[in-house]
């Protein structure tokens, strides 16, 4: 069972920036697809990015220029999500999520965000 821990999550003010994290115990080489959700109080889950091993990385219209997923190079088996000038309604839990070769897809347990003054 691969597993999935976020970090990072917190309260930030508005206009603030967090840094999420997500380790994973899979292989590198396995992986199709690297991603960000989040669901907010009383909302569906949503997708906010994805970042495949090959092609272009995308955004959610109501993050793009704000947030951006990387991958670490070194060891490749923790991504991010930067998140810059945050505003209230990016308050919500952040999970990440991969997509594998086998098919199979594994979640992060989910991380709070909080953007309030």
């Amino acid at each position: 069972q691969v597993q999935l821990v976020e970090s990072g999550g917190g309260l930030v003010q508005p206009g603030g920036s967090l840094r999420l994290s997500c380790a994973h115990s899979g292989s590198i080489f396995s992986i199709i697809a690297m991603n960000w959700f989040r669901q907010a109080p009383g909302k569906a889950r949503e997708w906010v990015a994805t970042l495949p091993t090959t092609g272009t990385t995308t955004y959610a219209e109501s993050v793009k220029g704000r947030f951006t997923i990387s991958r670490d190079n070194a060891k490749k088996i923790t991504f991010y999500l930067q998140m810059n000038s945050l505003k209230p309604d990016d308050t919500a839990v952040y999970f990440c999520n991969i997509n594998w070769r086998t098919s199979m897809t594994s979640w992060g347990q989910g991380t709070q965000v909080t953007v309030s003054s």
